[in-house]
């Protein structure tokens, strides 16, 4: 999953990892020093809660980043 910044850059945020129930995901963060995914807690400090719950932790960790 990317985002589109306000200046038309494409920002990779996360990847969503089905657990277990409709209603319970848990997050990959993508970190550009590596190149890679890796699979992080939420903010509720579980590795899975409601997909909002995993998209607003991931944004508010790479969006900060840039400023938003």
């Amino acid at each position: 999953m990317e985002t589109e910044l306000a200046d038309g850059e494409a920002v990779k945020l996360m990847r969503l990892r089905y657990g277990g129930t409709i209603s319970r995901w848990g997050i990959a963060l993508y970190y550009a020093g590596s190149d890679r995914y890796e699979e992080s807690l939420l903010s509720t400090r579980t590795f899975a809660d409601s997909p909002e719950d995993a998209l607003n932790c991931a944004c508010r960790l790479h969006l900060a980043a840039h400023g938003i």
